[in-house]
């Protein structure tokens, strides 16, 4: 994996979206692209696009833009996705359903491998992605899996303590508790209401 320093966080933030975009043009058949054509795809800048990228290193040539197949094995090998994620969801609630459902990460880090709950009428399947109960969780967990999503309200840190006893090292956190990981366990939460409470202060303020 590529090591690259002194890169703002909101470069690195942008990252993973240019990385899904060039791979959706390369599947519609696109090779080569200027910043401004890729900024209109992704709604950014294209001044802050070639910034973002000089971070890199020499990805482009003026006249000619950047070649997109290179631009995507750069930064899968950047973002440390050069291969196929197996992600796993906790929690086939409605959030977890509407995600399972979303199924949009072929562009991005994977594929949802599996999903767990402990309620027996939510078991089977979502978008032909099996649904196991928590109880088998041990036993289908695939093997190497680094990232799960978790959903779930009741018994959070106990079931975040099983997976990281299970080698999971990533977790994005719909739970809205606290939670403890040790120091290597990365924790992304998502927090709808203090999303909109920004929006709300952000937009009294335009």
């Amino acid at each position: 994996m590529k090591k690259i320093s002194n890169v703002p966080k909101a470069t690195m933030q942008r990252y993973p979206v240019y990385l899904k975009a060039l791979r959706k043009l390369y599947g519609m058949g696109v090779e080569r692209i200027l910043s401004r054509e890729l900024a209109l795809f992704v709604d950014i800048e294209p001044t802050t696009i070639r910034r973002d990228f000089s971070f890199i290193g020499s990805l482009g040539k003026q006249g000619y833009g950047y070649d997109v197949k290179t631009l995507i094995e750069t930064f899968d090998d950047l973002l440390g996705v050069s291969f196929e994620e197996k992600l796993i969801l906790v929690g086939a609630g409605n959030l977890g359903r509407a995600i399972l459902n979303y199924n949009r990460w072929n562009h991005v880090v994977g594929e949802i491998s599996c999903a767990f709950d402990i309620d027996p009428n939510r078991l089977g399947q979502v978008s032909d992605i099996p649904i196991y109960h928590m109880s088998e969780l041990e036993e289908h967990i695939p093997e190497g899996c680094r990232i799960a999503i978790v959903t779930v309200s009741k018994n959070v840190q106990e079931t975040i303590d099983r997976l990281v006893d299970l080698g999971v090292v990533g977790i994005v956190d719909f739970s809205s508790e606290h939670i403890q990981v040790p120091q290597n366990v990365v924790v992304k939460t998502v927090d709808v209401v203090s999303t909109i409470q920004e929006l709300i202060f952000e937009t009294n303020n335009i």
